[in-house]
């Protein structure tokens, strides 16, 4: 079927946009053959890049769904739940979108298996970091929580002055 049987009602959809013809550049025909006869069969390239927000939502959302199924089923078949890490890493490699950060810690780095602490790996803290080890793999991935150790002081420094504060308004109220 030729284009220009279509062009009425492409003109028709597509008012808005300003260059008519590079848009049809964009568009995309296939064929399908079925009886001996071709059907066109018209569909939009959706852009390389970044997806739909929705798409992405919906991505961490399974993202959230696998790991929390994968914690649940490491007791019964640690096999399973390594798979739905897998899984869970080619959602997001597909989607082009971080794994949710409450999961970003229980799973090995190297070996991309599912870490329990106890079972198949050890948290130890050591000079400012966290050392998560993959009894698996001896992989030992170092988190730093320097910043965290910041923050507490900041706010016990904060707590302390503000007391401090409070009770020097309270006192001359409490004499009278």
């Amino acid at each position: 079927m030729p284009i220009n049987s279509w062009d009425y009602l492409l003109r028709y959809c597509f008012k808005t946009f300003k260059s008519y013809y590079n848009y049809l550049n964009n568009l995309t025909f296939y064929y399908i053959f079925s009886n001996s006869l071709s059907y066109v069969l018209w569909g939009l390239i959706l852009g390389r890049g970044r997806k739909p927000k929705w798409m992405i939502d919906i991505a961490i959302e399974r993202m959230d769904i696998l790991f929390s199924m994968a914690r649940k089923e490491f007791s019964n078949n640690p096999e399973r739940s390594n798979r739905y890490v897998a899984l869970a890493r080619k959602i997001s490699k597909k989607y082009n979108t971080k794994i949710p950060s409450k999961w970003v810690r229980s799973y090995c780095k190297s070996c991309y298996k599912f870490l329990v602490p106890g079972n198949n790996s050890s948290i130890r803290l050591v000079n400012g970091e966290v050392n998560i080890k993959c009894h698996q793999c001896d992989n030992i991935m170092k988190i730093p929580y320097k910043k965290e150790k910041k923050e507490k002081r900041r706010a016990k420094i904060e707590s302390y002055i503000n007391k401090k504060r409070n009770n020097e308004e309270i006192s001359p109220i409490n004499d009278n």
